[in-house]
């Protein structure tokens, strides 16, 4: 049977907002991307109300807010001894989506060479539009020369990759903190990545505690870096970040929930209460995004 191929349907001009970070995290099969005990922690930490919601269910919850959203799943078979969820599913369901959804694909570097196949089959094949990296749910530090190929696949490949980094709702509380470690999503980590692989274009995830700083620091310098303020409520972002998000990164910050860990409804709730300009709004919730996922034509065929 042929790939379900993903292209893209959304109409730029016609949206309100581009959700960056959202996680599917449950296939067709009842596939649950995560071990029990990582979903049942990260629940708890986030207080999410509906944890695994399908994908139609996503694009339902979009559609109603007139907003686009990024979708993926994280592949961890080899840290968590544990296939990922379907992405090909993904992109299925994004495909009959394609007026709410945007497909990321994602691979497990630790595969080495596999994962450079699959990343190249997932965009050929497939039509995804991005990639999805946890450096620490993966086990595996970006900045390693090892996966240096990986990289330059993707840069030639062309298209851009979300790395989460700083604090992980993944693994908090459990002992040991379920064997995650946090040093691997250190943002400095992707800034010889950012340096080495130029037209590699980085999507730094989350509000970067507690290297907010660095962050902040390295999408000032490399043009090919920038930041989701996915994974926390606005109401918590460092000072750092609100205001370099009101100047020198107004063209670099993304809107990202994280969803269904946070809902975009809460997450927009507390935005709306920053102080940010009028000017510098509408280009974190919608125009950078659009440019960066090349949107700016509206509705493709």
């Amino acid at each position: 049977m042929a790939a379900t191929a993903y292209e893209v349907g959304i109409d730029a001009s016609a949206i309100e907002a581009v959700d960056m970070h959202v996680h599917v995290e449950i296939d067709n099969c009842g596939h649950v991307s995560l071990p029990p005990a990582l979903n049942d922690a990260s629940s708890k930490y986030f207080k999410a109300e509906e944890r695994t919601p399908s994908l139609d269910r996503i694009a339902e919850t979009y559609r109603g807010l007139n907003m686009a959203a990024v979708v993926f799943t994280v592949d961890a078979r080899t840290k968590l001894k544990r296939e990922p969820n379907s992405i090909e599913d993904i992109v299925e369901g994004a495909a009959r989506n394609n007026d709410v959804l945007i497909p990321f694909g994602s691979v497990d570097p630790l595969t080495g060479a596999d994962a450079i196949d699959r990343a190249k089959r997932l965009a050929g094949d497939y039509g995804v539009r991005g990639f999805k990296f946890h450096p620490s749910l993966q086990g595996f530090d970006p900045s390693d020369e090892q996966f240096y190929p990986l990289w330059e696949a993707l840069q030639e490949i062309g298209l851009p990759a979300i790395f989460h980094t700083g604090q992980n709702g993944m693994g908090a509380g459990l002992p040991g903190g379920y064997g995650i470690k946090l040093a691997y999503s250190n943002p400095l980590l992707l800034d010889a990545v950012a340096a080495d692989f130029p037209e590699f274009q980085i999507i730094m995830a989350h509000p970067s505690v507690p290297w907010q700083d660095e962050a902040n620091s390295i999408a000032t310098h490399k043009a090919n870096v920038f930041i989701d303020l996915s994974g926390w409520s606005p109401k918590y972002f460092p000072e750092s970040l609100v205001k370099m998000s009101n100047s020198v990164l107004q063209d670099k910050v993304l809107f990202g929930t994280d969803y269904p860990l946070i809902t975009p409804q809460k997450w927009l709730s507390a935005f709306a209460d920053l102080p940010l300009k009028d000017e510098v709004r509408p280009k974190i919730l919608k125009a950078n995004a659009v440019k960066l996922l090349g949107l700016e034509a509206g509705r493709k065929a």
